[in-house]
C-alpha cells in the first residue's frame, strides 16, 4: 500500500492511496477460502469446493467486500501515518480500478485545528445577583393563594367587574351565520383573565344575572382558524350567574395544604426555591459573558465541514419556524442571502467555541460519569410530569439517546471548570435585570434561537474529538411563539 500526500490547504489534507493488484488478489483468495470452509454447494463436500467454482459463484460479491475493506484500511493508514485528527468522516473517491489491476483512490480529510487556549485564570467576569426580599416571597405566596381561590354567588343586583366569574351561554356568528366551535352553555369565564380574544371580556363588565347582550369582536389576523382570522363576529350572550372570587388566605392552613408545617416553613421553602432560580439565572449571565470573552479572545481556523453542518441545522430550524409563523423580529426585511450570511457567522462562532471548550476539557481531563448521565436522564424526565417512568424507560432502551446527553453535560462541566478559574465580581441588580435574557444584555453578535435537543446536536458523532462542538450555549432570545389554534372566542 502506497500513501502519497498530494496537498494541504488550510485544514484540508488530500492523499492518493494505491493498493497493488497483488495485494488485492491475495485478499481475494483469503476471503474466498473463508467462504469455502463453510459454504455448501451440491456435489462438493464442505471445505472441498474448488477455488475456480468459488470464484465464479462468489467472486463479484467478495470482490466488493475486499475493495471496500481495502479503501477503509487505506484511509485509516493515511490518517494514522500523518497523525491527523479528523473533524468529519473522510471523503473517498476511487479514481482507478479494474479487476486484475491496481486500486487507486483519493482521501480528502478535514482535520481539527490546533487550539491554543489562553490563560483562563486571567478572565474577569461579572455575576449579577439579586436579593430575595420579603416582598418577592409575599408575591409568590399571593400567587399560590390565587391558584387556590374559591368563588361564591354574588347578589342578584351585583354587576360584574374585572376579577369576577360569569356563567354564560354564548353563540357566535359571522355575517349572521353561526360557526363551528362558537357555541357553549354554562361556561364559567373569569373576567380579566384574557383567555378569550381581545375585547370579549371587557364587554361583559357591568352585567347582572339574567342579563342578555351582544358582544362584537374581530378575530386577530393571525388567529389559528383560517376561516375566522380577521373576521368581525358577534356573540349572543346570556348571563346566568355572577360569582365573586375569594382568594385563599395566606396562613398556616394554606401551608399545611401544601405539606408544610406552618406558614414560616412555607416561606422558608419558597425563599430557598427562589434563591435557586436566581442562582441559575445568575449563572446563565456569567456563562454568556464567559462565552463572549472566549470568542473575543480566541481566533483560529475551524473546519468548514463542521460549520456547514451547523449552518444547515440552524437554517432548517429557521425554515421550520417560518412554516409555523414564527419569525425573529431582527430577521424581518432581510433577504435570504443576508440572513444566510448572518447565520453562517453564528454557525462558525458556535463551532469555534465548541472546539475551544472541547480542548479545555481534554487538556484538563474533564470526565463524564455514569452518574452524570443518570442525573441528566432524571432531569429530562421531570420535564414530562406524569410520564417520568416512560422517559426513563426510553433512555434505558435507547443507549444512543442517553449518550446524546453527553455533549451538553460535558459543555456545562467545562464551563463550570473555567468559571472556577476566572475572577468573578458580584454586581447587585434588580430582579428584572436578572430575569433579562443574557443574549439581550450582551448583544455584540446576533445569536440564534436556543436549539432544541435534536437541532443542537447536528451530527456531533461525526466529530468525536470535539465532544462539545458546536457549543450548545450559543443562543439568542426565544423566537415568538406561533399563534395557538383556539376554538371560537377563546384566545
Amino acid at each position: 500500500m502506497q500513501v502519497v500526500k498530494n496537498s494541504s490547504e488550510g485544514l484540508k489534507q488530500h492523499f492518493t492511496v494505491t493498493i497493488s493488484a497483488g495485494q488485492i488478489a491475495t485478499e481475494m483468495d483469503s476471503k474466498l477460502a473463508e467462504v469455502g470452509r463453510t459454504v455448501r454447494i451440491p456435489g462438493f463436500r464442505p471445505g472441498k469446493v474448488p477455488m475456480t467454482v468459488l470464484r465464479k459463484k462468489y467472486g463479484p460479491s467478495v470482490m466488493g467486500e475486499v475493495v471496500e475493506n481495502a479503501v477503509n484500511d487505506g484511509a485509516r493508514k493515511a490518517i494514522a501515518d500523518h497523525d491527523l485528527r479528523p473533524a468529519l468522516r473522510p471523503e473517498i473517491a476511487i479514481t482507478s480500478y479494474q479487476e486484475g489491476g491496481d486500486l487507486e483512490f483519493t482521501v480528502q480529510v478535514e482535520v481539527l485545528p490546533e487550539v491554543e487556549v489562553k490563560d483562563l485564570s486571567g478572565l474577569k467576569l461579572e455575576r449579577p445577583v439579586a436579593e430575595v426580599t420579603d416582598e418577592v416571597v409575599d408575591e409568590a405566596l399571593e400567587r399560590i393563594a390565587s391558584r387556590r381561590e374559591t368563588t361564591e354567588p354574588a347578589a342578584k343586583t351585583h354587576k360584574s367587574k374585572s376579577g369576577d366569574v360569569v356563567t354564560i351561554d354564548f353563540e357566535g356568528s359571522v355575517d349572521g351565520v353561526p360557526f363551528d366551535g362558537g357555541k357553549a352553555e354554562g361556561y364559567d369565564l373569569k373576567l380579566g383573565s384574557n383567555s378569550f380574544i381581545p375585547g370579549f371580556e371587557d364587554q361583559l363588565i357591568g352585567f347582572k344575572a339574567g342579563d342578555k347582550t351582544v358582544v362584537k369582536v374581530t378575530f386577530p389576523a393571525d388567529y389559528g382558524a383560517d376561516h375566522l382570522a380577521g373576521k368581525a363576529a358577534e356573540f349572543a350572550i346570556t348571563v346566568h350567574e355572577v360569582k365573586t372570587v375569594k382568594p385563599a388566605k395566606v396562613d398556616d392552613e394554606l401551608a399545611k395544604q401544601l405539606g408544610m408545617e406552618d406558614l414560616g416553613a412555607l416561606r422558608t421553602s419558597i425563599k430557598e426555591e427562589i434563591e435557586r432560580d436566581y442562582a441559575s439565572m445568575s449563572r446563565a449571565h456569567v456563562k454568556r459573558h464567559l462565552l463572549d470573552a472566549l470568542a473575543e479572545g480566541h481566533s483560529f481556523a475551524v473546519p468548514q465541514g463542521m460549520v456547514d453542518l451547523e449552518f444547515d441545522a440552524i437554517w432548517k430550524q429557521v425554515e421550520e419556524d417560518r412554516k409555523q409563523g414564527r419569525v425573529d423580529p431582527s430577521d424581518e426585511g432581510k433577504s435570504d442571502d443576508e440572513l444566510k450570511t448572518e447565520y453562517r457567522a453564528i454557525a462558525e462562532r458556535r463551532v469555534r467555541l465548541g472546539l475551544l471548550l472541547s480542548e479545555v476539557g481534554r487538556k484538563n481531563n474533564v470526565q463524564i460519569s455514569q452518574e452524570d448521565l443518570n442525573r441528566a436522564v432524571i432531569t429530562e424526565a421531570r420535564n414530562y410530569p406524569g410520564q417520568e417512568h416512560l422517559v426513563i424507560q426510553y433512555y434505558q432502551k435507547n443507549p444512543d439517546a442517553k449518550e446524546a446527553l453527553r455533549a451538553p453535560i460535558f459543555e456545562e462541566k467545562v464551563v463550570d471548570f473555567i468559571i472556577e478559574l476566572a475572577k468573578i465580581t458580584d454586581k447587585k441588580v434588580s430582579v428584572d435585570e436578572l430575569r433579562a435574557d443574557p443574549d439581550e444584555v450582551t448583544a455584540e453578535v446576533k445569536k440564534e434561537a436556543k436549539p432544541k435537543a435534536a437541532k443542537a446536536k447536528a451530527k456531533k458523532e461525526e466529530a468525536p474529538a470535539a465532544e462539545a462542538a458546536p457549543a450548545e450555549a450559543e443562543a439568542k432570545p426565544a423566537k415568538k411563539a406561533a399563534p395557538k389554534k383556539k376554538a371560537a372566542a377563546k384566545e
